[in-house]
């Protein structure tokens, strides 16, 4: 770990959203998994979460751009919509599902500064119709074209960097908002990745890092 490679990953965590995250709700194809989550790593989501069946769960780490590691993944085993949109309720979250519906909002009308997370449906059918039942609002991308929607990684792509236009103007990007033990979890688990295996097997603490990155503190000894 480099001091240099060290400020990267700084910079980086710094600007994570903890209140912005995507739902993605039977997004079966590894491809558009893959350039989802790359874009919310572009944008600064901290954490996603996927509603699916195990056996369909599967992320091209190639397509993701290598950014599979810095953008956590919770998958909901079983696949329970409901649960996983009250847990973000109770965070304070309002679900925002993509929904292609005459009654939904412009993309660009809405106001991404609060907690949101946004719910995107499958490649084909999009939401399913409890998940759109279950939204709290709906957005929509308006289409001048013959085609009635676009392809689920290309619609998160335009509204998530809409979300982050607003939040940059708001200022939120302008300071870290992880809580502490967090951010120090995060950035052990970024910069020593292997380490932070061997630590959570062991369970023993993460040890300390230096302003440049090296360790503070001892590791558990691999025939503990």
């Amino acid at each position: 770990m480099t001091p240099k490679r060290f400020r990267r990953l700084r910079s980086v965590l710094d600007r994570r959203q903890p209140d912005l995250t995507v739902v993605m709700e039977n997004v079966h194809k590894p491809h558009n998994f893959s350039a989802v989550l790359r874009s919310c790593d572009a944008v600064g989501i901290f954490e996603t979460h996927a509603v699916a069946p195990a056996d369909t769960f599967r992320v091209y780490d190639g397509l993701a751009g290598g950014t599979r590691r810095y953008v956590g993944v919770h998958r909901w085993d079983p696949p329970r919509l409901a649960d996983c949109l009250d847990h973000l309720r109770q965070r304070g979250l309002s679900i925002l599902a993509a929904h292609p519906d005459p009654r939904a909002r412009d993309f660009r009308e809405v106001d991404y500064t609060r907690p949101t997370a946004l719910l995107l449906g499958q490649e084909l059918d999009g939401v399913t119709r409890e998940a759109a039942r279950l939204a709290d609002a709906w957005v929509v991308i308006p289409m001048a074209g013959m085609s009635r929607s676009l392809n689920v990684s290309v619609a998160a792509a335009l509204i998530l960097f809409e979300a982050q236009r607003r939040r940059r103007e708001a200022g939120l990007y302008d300071a870290c908002r992880l809580d502490a033990a967090t951010y120090r979890a995060t950035l052990f688990e970024w910069a020593y990745p292997q380490l932070a295996d061997l630590c959570r097997r062991h369970g023993h603490p993460y040890p300390a890092l230096d302003e440049n990155g090296e360790i503070v503190g001892e590791l558990p000894g691999r025939g503990d």
